[in-house]
């Protein structure tokens, strides 16, 4: 008999049996002597590993722009070792103090040795500036006392070093400097999160919530989920029509319009950004329109920009095609015979609307919805050329500690806590819709 062997896909192969090619068991062979089922699994396997490389040039780009990134901001997140890279050995010996009254003598000269060596080292990250910078972060104010100390430990030579640091600087005799130094001698910390969620350690080591000032974060994630609400209601709510015309219209005048939906991709986004400053601002064109035809007095023109609502303004217009695509896709797959057949059922228009066609467009509008909402929840150029400090969204606050604070951890620990929300979210989205259902056409 002629047995064929599938490859998946690939050629067939064939291998011809008597019926007697079996071995002594009774297992059938193949022409060359091997047993079919090991033929057919060393077949399945090249098949297979043919496959694998063929994606693993996409498997290592995601790997490498995707995995590893993440996983080193999780990693800074938690981790920074400016206390151990600045003071080495003090870091040790502080490990060992119970945090009552003053850390021993000998510590003390542990301190002054390691930070008068600090003092002339110049490799990155392990100067004096990059402690005072970590402590600055656990006490607002206190980068002076160690930059400044740093300058003057060169006259201490010998001991008691205790009190000669205290006659430096009276600051030092302060337990709660040498409790914070404690904490920030270890490489791995919660006290970014602790800050993320507009917390902090007290001078006992109790986490307790941050003085008022600083109650920054917390809000801005829900002001960010809010406005990434609004923005992808709105677009839905301008979206709809527009696909619904779109997938009736006749094919030449429907491709001419899809055209102007796709037009913004092809102009910078900077432009189109800075178009809408020049659009809403107070001399703005739509405020001189306003005034010219009279709704509106000179002096009382209105502040569309630098605020919430110039946000919202220039986000739906930038999303909006988003929502209109997937939209359109599903919507041009509906055959116009059901309304049809619903209005021969003696359903009215709405009704026939309600109940046969908007359900066949939930899988685009579920669609758009999640792709609109998470792009909104993580935009940053847009909210800050036309946001101003009320329009501001989380990731604005990342990108100012990566790149102007350089608090790395900080950073990180709120676009790890970005990331986890936005997976939350998803899993929500999962399980109320189905990502099973979302359909792109």
């Amino acid at each position: 008999m002629r047995i064929l062997i599938d490859c998946r896909g690939k050629n067939m192969t064939s291998t011809t049996l008597d019926q007697g090619n079996t071995n002594a068991d009774g297992v059938l062979l193949t022409s060359d002597g091997i047993p079919l089922k090991q033929k057919l699994v060393q077949t399945t396997k090249k098949a297979r590993s043919r496959a694998f490389l063929l994606t693993l040039p996409l498997v290592l780009f995601l790997i490498i722009s995707f995995v590893v990134p993440i996983g080193q901001m999780l990693f800074r997140s938690v981790h920074n070792p400016a206390g151990t890279n600045v003071l080495p050995n003090f870091a040790v010996a502080i490990k060992n103090w119970d945090g009552i009254g003053f850390p021993s003598e000998e510590t003390f000269e542990l301190f002054v040795k390691d930070m008068q060596i600090a003092r002339k080292n110049r490799e990155i990250g392990k100067t004096v500036g990059n402690l005072a910078t970590r402590m600055n972060y656990a006490i607002p104010g206190s980068r002076s006392l160690f930059t400044s100390t740093s300058r003057k430990l060169s006259t201490i030579t010998e001991g008691p070093y205790k009190e000669a640091l205290f006659k430096i600087d009276k600051k030092w005799d302060n337990q709660i400097i040498w409790r914070n130094l404690k904490r920030v001698s270890s490489d791995y910390t919660i006290a970014f999160y602790l800050a993320a969620l507009d917390h902090k350690y007290d001078d006992n080591g109790n986490i307790v919530a941050a003085e008022e000032l600083y109650q920054i974060y917390v809000s801005n994630f829900f002001k960010t989920l809010r406005l990434s609400a609004i923005i992808t209601f709105l677009c839905l709510i301008i979206a709809f029509p527009v696909s619904y015309l779109l997938s009736v219209l006749p094919l030449r005048t429907s491709n001419l319009l899809m055209i102007l939906v796709l037009l913004p991709f092809w102009t910078s986004l900077l432009v189109r950004t800075t178009a809408w400053i020049a659009i809403l601002q107070t001399q703005g064109v739509i405020n001189d329109i306003l005034v010219f035809i009279g709704l509106i007095s000179d002096d009382g023109r209105i502040q569309m920009i630098y605020n919430q609502t110039g946000t919202i303004i220039a986000m739906v217009h930038i999303l909006l095609p988003f929502m209109i695509l997937p939209l359109f896709s599903v919507m041009k797959t509906i055959p116009v015979s059901y309304m049809r057949a619903a209005r021969s059922m003696g359903a009215t228009p709405f009704t026939a609307y309600r109940r046969v066609y908007f359900p066949l467009t939930l899988p685009g509008i579920a669609a758009g919805t999640l792709l609109v909402f998470i792009l909104a929840i993580g935009y940053y150029i847009t909210p800050a050329l036309v946001g101003g400090e009320d329009g501001l969204l989380i990731s604005n606050l990342i990108a100012y500690h990566i790149q102007k604070s350089l608090n790395w951890s900080l950073g990180a620990a709120l676009g790890t806590i970005l990331l986890v929300v936005v997976l939350v979210l998803y899993w929500l989205y999962n399980k109320l819709v189905g990502i099973d259902k979302l359909s792109f056409g």
